[in-house]
């Protein structure tokens, strides 16, 4: 079994999706609009260019994601999209990116548990963990 989390966006999700890739690599293997497609019907026509769904593959796992419908989107709350990364360097760099445009809730920095941990909420609403062990 893999669990993988489903980001939904308010039109952003190209370009979070780009981001998500630039900064942590992996395969962009899917951008799917809404034109074209069955949800077609089920948002505006100025809206055919936004993503139904897309799929950034990390080694062995996936994040997806997908534009809402307008009127539909909430901001994220109740969950954060951990990161395990073991070089502490790495994780210092992945949490400054995701952290910039956005705010810190924890500061990446030594634990109890961890060599590093920290949390921050990306530019486009998103809570991740960053945890270095």
């Amino acid at each position: 079994m893999q669990v993988n989390p489903y980001l939904f966006f308010d039109g952003q999700c190209e370009e979070a999706f780009t981001f998500y890739h630039q900064v942590l690599g992996g395969d962009l293997c899917a951008m799917m609009p809404f034109a074209g497609s069955p949800a077609e019907a089920d948002v505006p026509p100025e809206w055919g260019a936004k993503i139904m769904h897309t799929q950034l593959t990390l080694d062995n796992w996936a994040i997806m994601g997908s534009d809402c419908p307008p009127g539909s989107y909430e901001m994220p709350k109740g969950f954060s999209v951990s990161l395990q990364i073991p070089d502490p360097d790495q994780a210092e760099t992945i949490f400054q990116v995701l952290s910039e445009g956005g705010s810190i809730q924890m500061p990446l920095e030594k634990t109890f548990w961890a060599q590093r941990f920290g949390m921050a909420i990306d530019k486009f609403g998103i809570p991740w963990m960053i945890n270095c062990e």
